[in-house]
């Protein structure tokens, strides 16, 4: 369905034009020589409409269970009974989706590739797969695991393998020149050598920092390419109480910082913070990588973590993450894509993630391998949050929970 911008292309045109032939649907069971077939629309999110009409109306009455046993087409000009298709659609957004259209499906979402699953899918089809394709033999060109993972840690940035696939095409195509060149009888990649083919690095990831730090929060956003570990930073100056977001936030973003300070205003008391902070003391609130947009309902509680750090001159445990949205009232609010968060954190070497409560039923989601080298700590509310990842000596520590 992808740039299909005319109605006719649906519902077919009628027999007085010239050329005029059945719509994709009436001929797709043509070809299927079936009156129930299973029915793919693949990138439904990719119509448009123009001046032709608009083909995601056609596709409403096509879905549409009270209205497709009677669809009507242009050219066969009759009632069609299309109610025992089975439809399956496809989009990679549901936002560009028009409304109506939405409520006649039943939405599925199927999130992306966990890194192992990654490895695997390479090692075992798409490294076999790419040798048959180039006249290839596993004799003569090999590659160690270390390399795979390299190549999708370094040089990869996706939800799916389409990029990974390009990769390892890539390296087969330089092996053959090799054995053509005689310059070498067999190739061997490893997780050394593969710069040298592949160039430097395209992506080197986000690392927890080194040591604790104050004003420094270990955030975890979801991404179309995965889950992300986001560090947030917050710096405190003398001033006249502005309030200053850098970053390229979005405006959910920044609603989210203003709810997190008026609830840090709330509790100043209780962390040594001078009540009038907000009037002679500017807040920065910072967020790296400025040319990548940002935005979401899940930095909440890392930002008011950020806030309180930087206001109390408490430093931030550096293996701990969080997740979470905040209200005014301090309720650590659910979240999504728990599942590509938590591999995010994982990844960058995150020992404790710090989750809403509403979310531990998301964990079983979470690869099996992820759960067992992460805590995973529910929270209720912000404070919560604020007692497990400052490092307070007189507060509970992560050793008592």
């Amino acid at each position: 369905m992808g740039g299909v911008n005319d109605e006719s292309d649906i519902r077919g045109h009628r027999k007085t034009y010239v050329g005029a032939m059945p719509g994709r649907i009436i001929n797709g069971l043509i070809q299927a020589k079936s009156k129930n077939p299973l029915v793919l629309l693949d990138e439904v999110d990719k119509m448009s409409s123009s001046f032709r009409g608009d083909p995601a109306s056609a596709i409403l009455e096509v879905l549409d269970s009270e209205q497709n046993s009677a669809f009507i087409d242009h050219y066969i000009e009759v009632p069609f009974d299309i109610s025992e298709c089975f439809f399956i659609a496809t989009a990679n957004s549901a936002s560009s989706i028009s409304s109506p259209l939405l409520d006649r499906m039943e939405i599925i979402e199927i999130s992306s590739y966990t890194f192992s699953e990654k490895f695997y899918i390479a090692r075992e089809y798409l490294w076999p797969k790419q040798l048959k394709e180039h006249g290839l033999d596993k004799e003569t060109v090999k590659i160690s695991d270390k390399a795979i993972k390299e190549i999708i840690d370094s040089y990869t940035k996706e939800a799916g393998v389409r990029k990974l696939d390009k990769m390892i095409a890539s390296l087969m195509r330089k092996a053959a020149k090799k054995l053509l060149d005689k310059t070498s009888e067999c190739v061997q990649f490893t997780e050394r050598n593969i710069p040298k083919y592949l160039g430097a690095r395209k992506y080197l990831g986000e690392s927890i920092s080194k040591t604790d730090e104050v004003g420094l929060v270990n955030g975890l956003a979801w991404t179309n390419f995965g889950g992300e570990l986001m560090q947030i930073e917050a710096g405190i100056m003398d001033g006249k109480g502005d309030v200053k977001l850098t970053g390229n936030l979005g405006d959910v973003m920044k609603e989210s910082a203003n709810a997190a300070i008026s609830f840090v205003r709330s509790i100043a008391s209780n962390y040594n913070i001078p009540k009038n902070f907000y009037k002679n003391k500017d807040i920065h609130i910072h967020i790296p990588e400025g040319a990548v947009p940002k935005d979401g309902p899940s930095a909440g509680v890392a930002l008011a973590t950020a806030v309180v750090s930087a206001l109390s001159n408490t430093p931030v445990k550096r293996d701990v993450a969080m997740t979470g949205e905040i209200s005014l009232r301090g309720r650590d609010l659910a979240i999504g894509g728990l599942k590509e968060k938590a591999i995010a954190a994982y990844k960058s070497g995150v020992r404790t993630v710090l989750i809403p409560k509403d979310n531990v039923g998301d964990l079983d989601d979470v690869d099996e391998s992820v759960r067992k080298a992460i805590k995973f700590i529910p929270c209720a509310t912000a404070n919560e949050v604020l007692e497990l990842a400052l490092r307070r000596e007189e507060g509970p520590g992560l050793e008592r929970v």
